[in-house]
Formats: structure tokens, C-alpha cells, sequence
């Protein structure tokens, strides 16, 4: 494989405040993916990119928009607010995901607004910054297309229509909602798919709806990731759980990511570790919009040690510095299992990966071997059982609670609550400010990731001290304002 030149950020035609800006968040070379699709894009081609997960594919496509709403300083009028970029992506999570790499990256662009019409939230506040007007809209192809219908998104200015991880939205159903965005937006656009993979139906929208596409394929191979060390652990079925606990116990990570086929092997999965006292939460697609955003603020700030997930609730989740991926169940597709373990292993950080493998499941880790042409090293996997010791034999005894003692410390940080945010003009310097001013003084090591979201805020605070942030918050004021502010339980 020849080896690709690493080029840096500065060698591509970006107004110097975008270059600054690249510097300052420290992306220092561009990824395959953006070497080969931005300077595509900044010329105005149409593009299809299949990358896979992780490969800085959102900088790619949202440089090139922010450069071209800088060339025309069509950001600066508030009086014009037209909608000029769409991105188009699957799950809400991935929405917020979006939207925020766009507002870091647009940071220089003063009175730029960025907007999330995404489904599984309320309808209203969506409709009424609409109405105040935004630049860029990042939405799932559901709620967009209800917008449209009740003719509140006005599309006749867009000039650059993004759908990002395509391939998973016509997974999940999008394609006609898709179809009919895509025929409403005016014909001069430029047009760019990406997706992780190249079926028929990415194949057959594109030459429906692009004109001259240019296809960008950077392809990966995960042999040579690496950072991300692949065990597979042979198990009988009847012992899946309590492998999994020796696992957890003997890498004590600091978050894991486990995955299970099905829906009911989540929900069971969960309630078993949670009565064995273990930090641990799930998602599936049953649950409220509301308790996901709780689930994952708490699992992103390290409040959650370990996420339980299907594959298609875990699609697009925003996690950084995941120590481990778990599968519980291993899938029988390869993709899935390139895309599940690619979450771990992420900008330098070495990564491990881990399968439970039956006997009877032999053949779907050969599947594996040979689509990914990777090592991955077979043991045999210990077992730990979840039973406390006889009361009897261990009365008196300082050690009579460490057979349950999985994970050997709780999680490292508990998350705070605060009801005021991006539409109260909330930033991440207000609520740290006021956590370690003179008001607050709390010490900064003990704060972690701030989260903004348009109604309501996120923020990351040691356990030790969060007793004494949440006193100090709710008797305080961000922004000389009072809000509600609670843990997030």
C-alpha cells in the first residue's frame, strides 16, 4: 500500500479564520477522507464519500459550507437568515453531533445560527427558530419533510444539500423522505453523500440526483489500525454473563461500550448488572427522547462506567475516549462489527475490542477474519459469578462484599442538570465560570464536559465536590440569572 502525504489544514484555500480556527480545536493533518473531499468540495463538485466511522468526514463537508458563507459574508446580516446548507443524518444523536463540530468550526462566523430539526423532541421550539431565520439546518429526513410540508423551511436559497451516513438512513426507512427532500431543493446545488458503504440503492440516488459526481473511497484497512487491540473469548452460552463480569473486573475500564443483537438481551443484560450494584445504563429505541439525552450526557461525562446498546440505537452516538467495546452478542454481519469497534481506539488512543464467541459461532468470527484481514488473538474467558458469598462463612469478614465488587470504583464524575441553555444565551464559560469564580470556587481540575443544548445544560463535576457544586449552583447565578439546577439520577 503506497503511503498516503500528510498534509496539514493550512495547505487548503480556507480563509485564514478557518485555519485558525482548525489549529486552535488542534486538528493538525488532514484525515484521508478530508485531503481528497475538501478541496472536491470547495470547487463546487458534487461528491460521494464512503469513509468509515471516526474519519473526520463532518469537518470535510462543513469546511468547505463555512468557506463559501465566508466568501459571501452572508452570515453577517442578521436581517438575512436564509437556509443555505441542509444536512440530512439519521438519528437525533448524530444531529447534535453535527450541529456542534459546525458551530466549533464556525466559531469566527459572529451571528451565525445553526439549527437542529431533528424528530423525538418538541415540534415548537423547532418552528420558532425557524422563524427567527438560521444559516445551516442539520436534521433527520422525517422532521425535515414534516417542516417542509407545513411550509415552514423555506429551501429555495439552499446551495449545498449534505446526507450524511445515507447508507444508514435508507436502513432505516428515509429513502422516500429522502427522495422527496432531495427533489424540493433547487437543481443547482451541490449535492454530496456519505456513507460507510456503496450499496445499489447510494448508487442509484446518486445518479437521480447528482450532477457529475466525483466518488472518494478511502479505504482502511482495520490491520493496520493499530491502536485497537481485537480479542476474541471463547465461552459456553450459559457463562455469557459471567464472563462478562471477570472481563469487567479484570480491565476495570473507565467506559465500555457493549453490544447485544437484540433489544430484549439489552433489557435483560442491564437489569442483571444493575442489581449487581455495577455502573451501567442502556439504550434501545423504546425509550424516551428525553431519558437517551440523560443516559448519554451521563455516560459521555464518565457518570455511567458502562453503555448497553443495539446497533441501530448506538448509531451516531457522540462518545469520546471510550476505553473498550464489548460484544456481548456478536454479530453476523462485519460491517457491524467494524463499525462497533471502531468506536474505541479513536484520535492516537489505544483501543480494545472484545468478542464473546461460542462454539456454535466459530464461523462468524471467521466472516469477520476474513473481511477484515485483521488479528484478532482467541483465549479462553474466566467466569465470576454474580452470587454473594454465604453470609455465614464470611460474617466479620472485611472482604464479604468483594465478590461483587466487579468494577472496583464508581464512576469518577456525576452530572449536573441546569434548565437554561443555547437560547438563554448559556456558554460553557458561564456555567465553568460560575462553578469557579469568586461565587463558586470550586478548583477547575474538578470540572468536566460542559454540554449545551438549546433548552438545558450538561456539566461534569467530581463526585467528590458534586454535593458542593450543586449547593453552589443552585444558590448562585449564571449570567446574573437563577436556573433549576439537579443531578441527573
Amino acid at each position: 500500500m503506497t503511503k498516503r502525504k500528510t498534509l496539514s489544514f493550512s495547505t487548503l484555500p480556507l480563509a485564514p479564520e478557518l485555519i485558525e480556527v482548525t489549529q486552535e480545536l488542534g486538528f493538525e493533518n488532514l484525515t484521508p477522507i478530508q485531503a481528497q473531499a475538501i478541496p472536491l468540495l470547495l470547487a463546487g463538485k458534487d461528491v460521494v464519500g464512503q469513509a468509515k466511522t471516526g474519519s473526520g468526514k463532518t469537518a470535510a463537508f462543513a469546511l468547505p459550507i463555512l468557506q463559501r458563507m465566508w466568501e459571501k459574508q452572508s452570515f453577517k446580516d442578521q436581517r438575512d437568515r436564509h437556509l443555505q446548507a441542509l444536512v440530512l443524518c439519521p438519528t437525533r444523536e448524530l444531529c447534535t453531533q453535527v450541529a456542534r463540530e459546525i458551530r466549533k468550526l464556525g466559531r469566527r462566523h459572529s451571528g451565525l445560527q445553526v439549527l437542529i430539526l431533528s424528530g423525538g423532541t418538541p415540534l415548537f421550539p423547532q418552528l420558532s427558530a425557524l422563524e427567527k431565520g438560521a444559516h445551516i439546518a442539520v436534521g433527520t429526513p422525517g422532521r425535515v419533510l414534516d417542516l417542509i410540508n407545513r411550509r415552514k423551511v423555506d429551501l429555495s436559497h439552499v446551495v449545498t444539500l449534505v446526507l450524511d451516513e445515507a447508507d444508514r438512513m435508507l436502513d432505516m426507512g428515509f429513502e422516500e423522505d429522502m427522495k422527496k427532500i432531495l427533489a424540493g431543493v433547487p437543481k443547482d446545488r451541490q449535492t454530496v453523500f456519505f456513507s460507510a458503504t456503496y450499496p445499489r440503492s447510494i448508487a442509484s440516488m446518486s445518479l437521480s440526483y447528482q450532477q457529475s459526481p466525483l466518488r472518494v473511497t478511502i479505504e482502511e484497512e482495520l490491520a493496520t489500525a493499530p491502536d485497537i487491540r481485537q480479542i476474541a473469548y471463547e465461552i459456553k452460552p450459559e457463562t455469557r454473563v459471567n464472563s462478562l463480569l471477570w472481563l469487567l473486573k479484570q480491565n476495570q475500564p473507565e467506559s465500555a461500550l457493549i453490544f447485544c443483537n437484540f433489544k430484549a438481551s439489552v433489557a435483560e443484560l442491564t437489569e442483571t448488572l444493575l442489581e449487581a450494584g455495577i455502573s451501567c445504563a442502556c439504550i434501545h429505541g423504546d425509550l424516551e427522547q428525553e431519558v437517551r439525552d440523560r443516559v448519554m450526557a451521563k455516560f459521555r461525562n464518565h457518570s455511567t462506567r458502562l453503555l448497553i446498546a443495539t446497533d441501530v440505537a448506538a448509531r451516531g452516538l457522540d462518545i469520546e475516549n471510550l476505553d473498550m467495546v464489548i460484544n456481548y452478542e456478536l454479530s453476523p454481519d462485519p460491517e457491524v462489527y467494524v463499525h462497533r469497534i471502531g468506536r474505541t481506539g479513536r484520535a492516537g488512543k489505544k483501543g480494545l475490542a472484545v468478542s464473546f464467541v461460542t462454539e456454535r459461532e466459530q464461523s462468524k468470527l471467521d466472516r469477520i477474519r476474513r473481511f477484515t484481514e485483521a488479528e484478532i488473538t482467541e483465549k479462553t474467558a474466566g467466569t465470576m459469578s454474580l452470587e454473594a458469598p454465604d453470609a455465614r462463612e464470611t460474617r466479620g469478614s472485611r472482604h464479604a462484599d468483594e465478590p461483587r465488587a466487579v468494577l472496583k470504583a464508581g464512576p469518577k464524575m456525576e452530572t449536573l442538570f441546569i434548565s437554561g441553555g443555547r437560547k438563554h444565551k448559556m456558554r460553557p464559560g458561564d456555567i465553568l465560570g460560575a462553578l469557579t469564580g469568586d461565587a463558586g470556587g470550586l478548583p477547575g481540575s474538578d470540572i468536566g464536559k460542559i454540554e449545551i443544548h438549546d433548552y438545558f445544560s450538561y456539566v461534569a463535576v467530581s463526585t467528590a465536590i458534586a454535593d458542593l457544586a450543586l449547593e453552589r449552583l443552585k444558590n448562585g447565578r449564571i449570567k446574573g440569572k437563577r436556573f433549576r439546577v439537579e443531578k441527573v439520577r
